[in-house]
This record gives structure tokens, C-alpha cells and sequence, in this order.
């Protein structure tokens, strides 16, 4: 679901790019909390100039505010990753509309939404690990 450009990308490699990782959101902060640790463990590690929560709903900065939180950082590009398993709804409609009026509000700024996690093949392994280490603590712990 790649959109399409809307600056040169020699500016963009100049300026940089920022990495706007987009939730649904919850009202319950523990829900949220692994989104904010994933930018915390993305920031300084990455090729991004800035790596940036937001959320769909229920939480906040929203993606509007996640992208202007960005531009705070001078970038050129920034890159919508939803943190979701599937191109469902919110995906096709809700992310791809809110980049849209990303690209309204920054005419001058790069916005791109990349795809949901669901079809990286690591994904693959993260399920296969994650089960492995519950069997493991079951093996250890059979009560």
C-alpha cells in the first residue's frame, strides 16, 4: 500500500527522515506502553532523524499531532509505518486518509505509508519464538 511521492528525494536525503509509527490506541496505558518502547529502543539506532508514536484512537499524540511532532525535527520525509498485523480498515481507510491530510496540511514534506507488519516473513519467526517460550515455561513451571 506504498503511495506515492510528493518531494524530490534530494532534498529528503538532506533533511532526513522521520519514522512515525502509527497504533490503534487504547485507553489503557499498559496497551500503549509497548509502542512508546518500541521508539525508545528505534530512536538513535536507526537511520531516522526521529522516530515518532502516534495513535489511530483512544490515545494520544493522534496522527496528526505525531506528524507535526515530527516536522519539529526539520525532515524532509516522513514515513507512516502502521503498527498493525493486517491492511484492514483502519489501514486502507483511516492511515491511508490521515497521510492524505498530512500531505494537505506539509505540502512541502514527503509522507509515504509503508505496509502493516502482517506479511514480513521475521514476523514468522517472532510467533514461532513467542510459542517456543511458552512451552518452555510450561516444561519448567507444570503446575
Amino acid at each position: 500500500m506504498r503511495t506515492p511521492t510528493s518531494s524530490a528525494p534530494d532534498q529528503s536525503a538532506r533533511l532526513g527522515t522521520a519514522l512515525l509509527l502509527v497504533a490503534h490506541g487504547s485507553r489503557q496505558e499498559m496497551a500503549n506502553a509497548d509502542l512508546h518502547y518500541l521508539v525508545d529502543q528505534l530512536n538513535g539506532r536507526a537511520k531516522y532523524s526521529c522516530v515518532v508514536a502516534s495513535f489511530l484512537e483512544l490515545a494520544e499524540p493522534n496522527i496528526l499531532q505525531g506528524g507535526a511532532r515530527c516536522l519539529e525535527f526539520g525532515v524532509a520525509r516522513v514515513t507512516l509505518l502502521p503498527y498493525f498485523l493486517s491492511a484492514g480498515v483502519h489501514v486502507q481507510r483511516d492511515l491511508t486518509k490521515a497521510c492524505q491530510e498530512l500531505r494537505e496540511l506539509y505540502p512541502k514534506v514527503h509522507f509515504c505509508l509503508a505496509e502493516p507488519l502482517g506479511r514480513h516473513p521475521l514476523l514468522v519467526e517472532v510467533v514461532l519464538d513467542r510459542a517456543r517460550a511458552a512451552e518452555n515455561q510450561d516444561l519448567a513451571d507444570p503446575s
